[in-house]
């Protein structure tokens, strides 16, 4: 079956840049709002008709600029900054002495602000303080004397924008900590996956060979020696602990990137029945309803498979004389599948010491796949009285369970 990556793009940030966005020209209109109501106090209107005709055209040419921070260059910054600053600066020049003497507002107005919380979502408070001195400086510098309101409106900008710029700072880092977190859980269950199919697979086989080796002898017990030896050695690697490479990647434009394997879609409900009739034979018995039983392929599949190694552990540990029955049960809103024996049954405790032994049949095979799907698997063992296990799958399986990698 082919596989696929699946790519997880997350950006805390980007909705700060599309409210930057909308500031910009939402202030851009009330600046030239104040200067229409309060034209009368111009000396040079000119001057500021030329400054907003510059400004107007600078903030709608700008927005594609503003709509991420990989368009939000270094140099678009400074020129911003700077026109935000030029326009403080020329307010003397288009105002009479009357409306700086009275406080009035600059040009830019509340514009400039922007300019500064552009540096601040860019590159965090660092910038923010680099950006907001020289237009605290230039506010004192048309004010002619640090009034009361303009260094209120100074800190208030300033102690904003870096704010601002602290929470940008703190989003990426839990943006990189939440993408590294999804990365080591997408790691764990394609390594538990792999443990399983190579536990169903290659480790029965050296299991297997060992076992004949020891019985036949001579040159053929050397050969179940060496396969016991690499059956320790891969039961070791299997349940060892993992390290995963980092996959997670961050793109300035749209923050954290985190690329998981997961297997294509299959179209349509699998009946279960169909998967199981195979396990039935001259020692095991199944027993089903007499209608299909649809489940999603992956669930279905997971659940056969964990119904083959509960088998396989029947043959292994009960003998092959053993017998077994299958039952699987449709209810409303799961389904029910037991597997049970009529061998010895398990010693309180063993599963435990198996497990720590590397041994992970029933903690991989059986309990991991029901654990994917969203399922349970239950086992019941009474030494002399056989082993019993109940293996149970919600219908309606959640999509982030795991039953979709």
């Amino acid at each position: 079956m082919t596989r696929r990556e699946r790519v997880m793009r997350m950006s805390v940030e980007q909705p700060l840049w599309r409210a930057l966005t909308g500031y910009r020209i939402l202030t851009l209109l009330y600046a030239i709002g104040l200067f229409a109501t309060d034209y009368d106090e111009f000396s040079r209107p000119w001057v500021a008709i030329a400054y907003y005709a510059v400004l107007a055209v600078w903030t709608f040419a700008t927005l594609p600029r503003v709509a991420n921070a990989a368009s939000c260059t270094k140099r678009f910054l400074a020129v911003d900054l700077t026109i935000a600053l030029t326009g403080i600066l020329v307010t003397g020049l288009a105002a009479g002495t009357e409306r700086i003497d009275a406080g009035g507002p600059t040009l830019p107005s509340i514009w400039t602000a922007g300019s500064v919380l552009a540096f601040a979502i860019k590159g965090g408070w660092r910038w923010a303080v680099f950006a907001s001195t020289p237009v605290a400086v230039a506010n004192l510098i048309y004010r002619g004397a640090p009034a009361r309101d303009t260094v209120h409106n100074v800190i208030l900008v300033w102690v904003a924008s870096i704010a601002i710029g602290y929470v940008v700072e703190v989003a990426r880092a839990s943006e990189r900590t939440l993408a590294r977190a999804l990365e080591i859980e997408a790691a764990t269950r394609e390594r538990e996956r792999l443990a399983r199919d190579i536990h169903d697979s290659v480790l029965q086989v050296l299991a297997m060979v060992q076992r004949r080796g020891a019985v036949l002898g001579g040159e053929a017990a050397e050969l179940g020696r060496m396969a016991g030896e690499q059956e320790v050695a891969l039961r070791t690697l299997v349940s060892g602990g993992m390290v995963p490479v980092s996959r997670v990647s961050e793109d300035a434009a749209e923050g954290a990137v985190v690329r998981t394997v997961e297997e294509p879609d299959e179209d349509g409900p699998v009946d279960l029945r169909a998967l199981l009739a195979p396990c039935a034979g001259a020692r095991v018995s199944l027993a089903e309803p007499g209608a299909p039983v649809p489940l999603p392929p992956a669930t279905a599949k997971e659940l056969a498979a964990a119904v083959g190694a509960a088998l396989d552990n029947v043959r292994k540990h009960a003998g092959e004389d053993a017998r077994a029955w299958i039952l699987v049960e449709d209810e409303p809103d799961e389904v029910v599948v037991t597997v049970r024996d009529d061998g010895p049954g398990i010693p309180e405790g063993r599963l435990a010491q198996a497990e720590g032994e590397g041994r992970l049949g029933v903690a991989l095979s059986i309990r991991g796949r029901l654990r994917e799907i969203g399922g349970s698997a239950e086992l019941i063992s009474v030494p002399g009285q056989g082993t019993e296990v109940e293996l149970k799958v919600p219908k309606k399986v959640s999509k982030f369970s795991g039953g979709t990698r």
